[in-house]
């Protein structure tokens, strides 16, 4: 008999005849996330088990449980072998507070087990009523659940509590994606998102030193950092801006700046992708929130990629729902901390929301836009969240 920490996932029983492909990454995430602890990793049919932990680390295992792709509920439990004696005398130490009601909930997946759930369920609820008769039984709406899970690996697992965690589907088991990270409350929230469906993540950051500070880029590394508990470690691709920016300033229309600056952003994240072999480029754009996302501003942006698709997991969120999950996973109150980024800058007074393709073309063959991005693309800066 030992305390375990019982790890279940979800959507993973989805995957048919490629369910084990997934189960590897999975259990590869959890141990890679575990790294720091002194624990062992175990996998049992349908269930993980972290196990011969130090207690004092007990909680932030679970903390950082909650946080991986692909675990949809863990419960601390106590591992105990699968015979009717042995789960009974467990059973009888279980203390309930008095004057409550509770249920016993049982999992039979071991089909060899001599009782069928719902036997072997009031039998447990007997053996609890003996040894405590100031607890009542109620199977509708108990105070106190006692989960008695018996697995064909001969184990059987008793736990009080399911603590929900992140859900989605591990990260490595849904392509590879680049991230337009800025320094604001949605790029990160729109990586968060697409690793939760799988996704692995790189990061692109445009920086515009000394129009910003290197105070902003920390910020955007503390955010890449923030995120990376949740999408695993990943690099951060840091781009100077400025060259750009200013040619951008000097020789096209104000008005048609943003634009400009985007489509360019976009060029330079496709030809990263491309060297690197990221699948997709991943934006925190959300419809008509500002004036580069309405839909003939996201058009001309999309016109400069040949190839790869554009992923906007924001796209139909408003703010206070991006705001919400931003809250959730710990980036809002770095997001809002007032340090520019190379959008705000140069930010027109009055940016075009409908830009018109031929005017941007013409706007564009002011530039040598194929010098500049030459010149950014050289001069790369590569950060490791991993260093952080």
């Amino acid at each position: 008999m030992k305390e375990v920490i019982l790890i279940r996932y979800g959507e993973i029983h989805l995957k048919g005849k490629n369910r084990g492909y997934f189960e590897k990454v999975l259990i590869n995430n959890i141990k890679n996330a575990l790294q720091s602890y002194n624990c062992e990793v175990n996998r049992i049919a349908g269930r993980y088990v972290v196990q011969n932990y130090e207690e004092i680390d007990r909680e932030i295992i679970i903390q950082r449980l909650q946080q991986i792709f692909g675990i949809y509920s863990i419960s601390p439990a106590t591992e105990i072998d699968s015979n009717i004696s042995d789960i009974e005398e467990y059973v009888k130490t279980i203390r309930l507070p008095q004057n409550s009601t509770f249920k016993v909930e049982v999992n039979r997946a071991d089909k060899l087990f001599p009782f069928k759930s719902y036997e072997f369920a009031s039998k447990l609820g007997g053996v609890i009523l003996s040894q405590n008769n100031t607890l009542k039984v109620d199977v509708h709406s108990p105070e106190h659940y006692v989960y008695v899970d018996i697995r064909e690996s001969g184990k059987t697992y008793v736990y009080y509590k399911v603590i929900k965690c992140a859900g989605g589907m591990p990260v490595g088991t849904g392509g590879k994606g680049l991230l337009l990270l800025s320094g604001g409350i949605d790029s990160p929230v729109a990586g968060y998102q697409l690793a939760h469906r799988g996704m692995s993540l790189s990061a692109i950051h445009f920086h515009s030193y000394p129009y910003t500070s290197e105070s902003a880029k920390q910020k955007v590394l503390t955010l890449a950092k923030l995120l990376s508990q949740y999408a695993g470690d990943f690099k951060i691709y840091i781009v100077s801006f400025t060259k750009i920016q200013e040619a951008i300033h000097k020789y096209c229309r104000e008005e048609y700046m943003i634009t400009i600056m985007r489509r360019i952003m976009f060029r330079i994240a496709e030809r990263l992708s491309n060297k690197h072999r990221f699948q997709a480029i991943i934006t925190g754009e959300s419809l008509a929130q500002v004036a580069s996302q309405t839909v003939e501003s996201m058009t001309s942006t999309n016109e400069v990629i040949k190839v790869l698709p554009v992923f906007r997991p924001l796209i139909g969120m408003d703010k206070d729902q991006i705001v919400e999950i931003a809250k959730k996973i710990g980036t809002f109150e770095t997001s809002i901390s007032p340090y520019e980024d190379c959008c705000t800058v140069f930010l027109p007074e009055h940016p075009l929301i409908k830009p018109v393709l031929s005017k941007v073309h013409d706007e564009e063959k002011k530039l040598n836009i194929e010098e500049l991005i030459k010149e950014a693309m050289e001069n790369i800066e590569v950060v490791d969240t991993k260093d952080i």
